[in-house]
């Protein structure tokens, strides 16, 4: 995409992103455009300018043409809705794949009230997870997710939850050994057909 066609795109954004210079959305709040959907896509719709996630797990991928989807150093925000007891995720640093969990990358959880999981919103999942609940389901907020070189740092509302800097020797988690920093896309997760999550506004800022 050269300048003149960043800038069409610019302008075209949804006013979150557009109100906060050098944010880029990735969502244009109407369709699917530059997101693909694996395993079950209908665990994905859009509703009054929102992804909505509430079906079988599935995971909503970022496959569009900005920064040819493949990110490094960033700060994205993405704005949350959770009803009681679901349970989602952003991912980061990830790669498209036809089905399962993302192998690639890392999980950003969402989790107000998932009575399965003890892992609360912001946790860096299974890397350096939040057990203390920093959000309310049937309320927007926002997570905050910050990649600088081998540090990543996870805010809610402007609140610091979790920073986590990856050591020299760092070789994944047992199970997702691609659990490391490297450049990648976003995704959206769809975890269970109990739950419903809403996410808009998504939008991202290179450094």
């Amino acid at each position: 995409m050269d300048a003149r066609d960043r800038l069409i795109v610019a302008l075209d954004l949804p006013s979150a992103a557009a109100a906060e210079k050098g944010w880029v959305s990735l969502f244009n709040g109407k369709d699917f455009t530059g997101w693909k959907v694996n395993e079950n896509t209908r665990t994905f719709t859009i509703l009054e300018g929102a992804i909505v996630a509430h079906g079988p797990r599935s995971h909503c991928f970022y496959v569009g043409d900005f920064m040819n989807h493949t990110f490094r150093n960033f700060e994205l925000k993405v704005d949350i809705k959770t009803e009681n007891n679901s349970n989602g995720g952003v991912y980061i640093l990830t790669g498209f794949q036809e089905s399962g969990w993302p192998a690639k990358g890392f999980e950003v959880q969402v989790n107000n009230t998932f009575v399965k999981d003890p892992r609360k919103t912001a946790s860096l999942y299974a890397v350096k997870d939040n057990l203390d609940k920093v959000a309310d389901d049937d309320k927007w907020f926002t997570e905050h997710i910050i990649v600088k070189d081998n540090k990543v740092t996870i805010k809610v509302d402007d609140k610091v939850v979790t920073e986590w800097t990856q050591p020299a020797d760092w070789a994944g988690t047992k199970d997702f050994p691609e659990r490391r920093i490297n450049p990648g896309t976003i995704a959206l997760q769809g975890h269970d057909p109990g739950s419903t999550v809403y996410y808009k506004n998504i939008r991202i800022k290179p450094m």
